[in-house]
């Protein structure tokens, strides 16, 4: 079992910056990729940043430039520095772990995000 807890959330203008943290406890953290998906209001949760155990990363297309996810394994966090934020990008941005091995898959509680124009 793990349990993921975010912070980092608020609110912003247009261009500026946040760094989400998500603190993970109850497993091992290095046997885990760690993702950050974000949901904004009326639509589907989209995947936005993976970083894998060894440190491989992936972006989905729209925050490429922008974010950059990275991870602490010694302390059981994962961060998300969000920069030059845009109105889209507006949203609850949820941390995600998942097993490399075996099918197990836990969510964090999210934490908001709103960028104003």
């Amino acid at each position: 079992q793990v349990q993921l807890v975010e912070s980092g959330g608020g609110l912003v203008q247009a261009g500026g910056s946040l760094r989400l943290s998500c603190v993970a406890s109850g497993s091992i953290f290095s046997r885990y990729a760690m993702n950050w998906y974000r949901q904004a209001p009326g639509k589907q949760r989209e995947l936005v940043a993976t970083i894998a155990s060894g440190g491989i990363t992936n972006y989905v297309d729209s925050v490429k430039g922008r974010f950059a996810i990275s991870r602490d394994n010694a302390e059981n966090t994962v961060y998300l520095q969000m920069n030059n934020l845009k109105p889209e990008d507006t949203a609850v941005y949820y941390c995600n772990a998942r097993h490399n091995i075996v099918d197990m898959n836990y969510w964090g509680k999210g934490t908001l995000v709103t960028v104003s124009s």
